[in-house]
């Protein structure tokens, strides 16, 4: 019973809010490639030969989120952190083997991304209906996308089709993840390597709207430097790094988790824009925005005044990033996610 009133739930947020989405979402569907390569993905690709995968990861999500909301900015992370490392190809989800080192020990992931169980759980859910079908790195898309959904953000189609790889590469995860100290320029240079470019910076970044960081990730924001590229400044709010100051120096600062949104943790909105006005940007790599470049700056305000405009581009900049694909094509549908076949 619970999981067909699940299934219902599903399909009446996405038709909502999907009716929101179309008229920009039919442009962006025809763009056939990323650089050039071709990336065959399509809209509906499982209505055929899975038609309830979709409502079985939402079915998975709704009752995680119900359970832990912080596990909705956990698994939009998983999926970033993914896709910035040579394409979404679930390489994240891959455990080491003898023959190489996977990607969840690398300094950007090691004790802190989550949502590995989940992601077992739903592989497996749907496997049992429908085997080698839907592919590991499908699923974290997905996955991502209701996250937001549940949170209170948009709703968008998602493009399936992708393969999952067969290796996976730390050292490429430790390079290609921005660093939560990171100036606007890394984080333009490494968005563009992966084949997205400044819009998707500032857009992407308001997945910070939602979740926690660890004191380690933003020490550099209590250091009293006068940088303002890096974020702190004449224009820093004072009472905001001293209440930071107070939470790290009160606690273990390896365990001590701030929220990335003070005001509404757990709701996917435009209040992460509002709070970087006022200087309450957790990361590093949060205030720059607003203190390291105009262009980026503009892009803040923007997202600030207007929660629909920033709903509108996240959608595209989700879609963009969720095309991102490793160069070649030798990839395939794992039975486990953990794993190659």
């Amino acid at each position: 019973m619970a999981m067909h009133l699940n299934i219902y739930l599903f399909m009446i947020l996405m038709n909502f809010s999907l009716a929101f989405a179309t008229r920009n979402l039919t442009n962006l569907s025809n763009e056939a490639c990323v650089g050039d390569v071709s990336i065959g993905l399509s809209f509906g690709g499982y209505q055929e030969i899975c038609p309830e995968a979709e409502a079985i990861v939402y079915s998975w999500v709704d009752k995680a989120v119900a359970d832990d909301p912080r596990m909705a900015a956990s698994l939009l992370r998983l999926h970033f952190h993914d896709c910035i490392v040579n394409g979404c190809d679930a390489s994240v989800l891959l455990d080491d083997t003898p023959n190489f080192v996977g990607e969840k020990t690398a300094a950007p992931n090691a004790n802190s991304l989550r949502g590995f169980e989940l992601i077992d759980a739903i592989k497996s859910d749907i496997e049992s209906l429908c085997p080698g079908v839907v592919s590991c790195a499908d699923i974290l898309t997905i996955a991502a996308r209701d996250s937001v959904i549940l949170s209170g953000g948009p709703g968008w189609q998602v493009e399936t089709g992708r393969k999952d790889s067969r290796t996976a590469s730390k050292t490429a995860a430790n390079n290609d993840i921005p660093a939560p100290t990171s100036d606007v320029q890394t984080l333009v240079s490494k968005f563009q390597a992966a084949g997205l470019d400044l819009n998707d910076v500032v857009t992407l970044s308001g997945a910070h709207t939602m979740g926690k960081a660890r004191c380690t990730t933003f020490i550099s924001r209590l250091n009293g430097s006068a940088d303002i590229s890096s974020g702190i400044g004449p224009d820093v709010n004072l009472d905001f790094i001293s209440s930071l100051q107070q939470l790290c120096l009160a606690a273990d600062a390896n365990a001590a988790l701030a929220q990335l949104d003070l005001v509404t943790p757990s709701t996917f909105d435009n209040q992460y824009y509002v709070n970087l006005i006022s200087g309450e940007g957790l990361l590093t790599s949060d205030q720059v925005l607003v203190t390291g470049d105009e262009q980026t700056r503009e892009l803040v305000r923007l997202y600030a005044e207007d929660q629909e405009i920033f709903f509108e581009e996240f959608r595209r900049s989700m879609i963009r990033m969720g095309r991102l694909q490793p160069a070649g094509t030798d990839g395939e549908i794992r039975k486990n996610c953990r794993a190659v076949n």
